[in-house]
């Protein structure tokens, strides 16, 4: 089933089933303008004010709120918003987040199995922490600034982590790349036509620059560009990070959610007050049985199920078959369709007539 319009120019229609598929950077304009707005000139003077701003933000919040962790904690969060609005817009990342995140929630029929599969024997272990005073004494003592930057660091930690691992998922799409894996990851796209006529190419270890600059290996065929890397590479990688945040998020939510409910059912002002320490809860008006200190606990307990997920769905064959099948597919798909588009931009004559 094909899923693009179509028209007389491939190449243009690829390029619009590009974008409508995440896959920004693959189209040469728009990688120019991504890495015209990387360069130090336009990046450098807007970091460097955000810097400012939020680092003067925090202090203003330290002084009247006499949080000390409020302050880092708001200058990480107003930085972050920065890059994430710097990316959706000069960084032309908008269709890579549109498209990951309606792959992540169309994914979700996959991670309820996933959950059912993870959460249980997550949930014993958190359980017991959760039903233990220490863990409450803790989490009610720390600040608001505090607790907001202890959830930062357990998801700096977790994007780190991904960071490290999802490069080497993404380097191995492109590892085998022949004509019946071109032809079939063409299958539905405005290459469909040109998959059809591939010639046999060489082996795709090829280096794609050399293959371009080299008119006598233009004969070589279109598996000589499968290898992605620079900001292709991160394209996929964003991708598939926002992907795997998602499904994450869902998870952590989930178990952010059972802690609230079971809290309020089994956990009485009296064990909360004991446990915390204090003298006064500070329940919800609207919900009597929630309190605010039951929040915090399960806020933190949330966030460190989010790490241990994150590392558990990319260290686990198990995890990793649900969380990464569905997508890998769609990455080799880009793959393919990328190492065709590629040939035909450096050989035009190539496309069908």
């Amino acid at each position: 089933m094909r899923d693009f319009p179509r028209s007389a120019d491939p190449l243009r229609d690829t390029e619009e089933w590009f974008a409508r598929h995440g896959l920004v950077y693959f189209v040469p304009e728009e990688r120019a303008a991504v890495r015209a707005a990387l360069t130090r000139r336009r990046a450098l003077p807007l970091a460097l004010l955000v810097v400012l701003l939020a680092g003067a933000a925090g202090a203003v919040l330290v002084w009247l709120s006499d949080d000390p962790g409020s302050g880092p904690a708001l200058l990480l969060t107003i930085a972050g918003l920065a890059v994430l609005g710097y990316a959706l817009t000069a960084l032309r990342a908008r269709p890579i987040l549109a498209w990951a995140l309606q792959r992540a929630v169309g994914s979700l029929a996959r991670v309820l199995p996933m959950m059912s599969r993870a959460l249980p024997l997550l949930l014993l272990f958190i359980t017991f922490l959760f039903i233990n005073a220490e863990v409450w004494e803790m989490t009610a003592r720390l600040s608001a600034g505090a607790l907001w930057l202890t959830v930062l660091l357990f998801g700096g930690i977790a994007t780190a982590f991904l960071l490290v691992r999802l490069p080497e998922e993404v380097d191995r799409v492109d590892d085998h790349v022949d004509v019946a894996f071109l032809q079939r990851a063409c299958r539905g796209t405005p290459l469909e036509a040109s998959c059809a006529r591939l010639p046999a190419g060489p082996d795709p270890g090829v280096n794609p620059e050399s293959v371009a600059e080299e008119p006598a290996q233009r004969e070589a065929g279109p598996a000589a560009y499968a290898e992605v890397s620079g900001i292709e590479r991160w394209n996929l990688i964003l991708a598939l990070l926002i992907v795997q945040a998602v499904q994450v998020l869902m998870l952590a939510a989930g178990v952010f959610a059972f802690f609230v409910v079971f809290g309020s059912l089994v956990m009485t002002d009296v064990v909360q007050q004991s446990w915390t320490g204090l003298d006064q809860l500070h329940s919800l008006p609207w919900l009597p049985n929630v309190s605010g200190e039951l929040i915090r606990v399960s806020l933190f307990l949330a966030s460190f199920s989010g790490l241990y997920l994150t590392v558990s769905t990319v260290i686990d064959e198990t995890y990793r078959e649900q969380f990464f099948s569905s997508v890998m597919r769609e990455l080799e798909r880009a793959v393919g369709v990328r190492a065709v588009y590629r040939w035909l931009r450096s050989d035009p004559g190539a496309a069908p007539g």
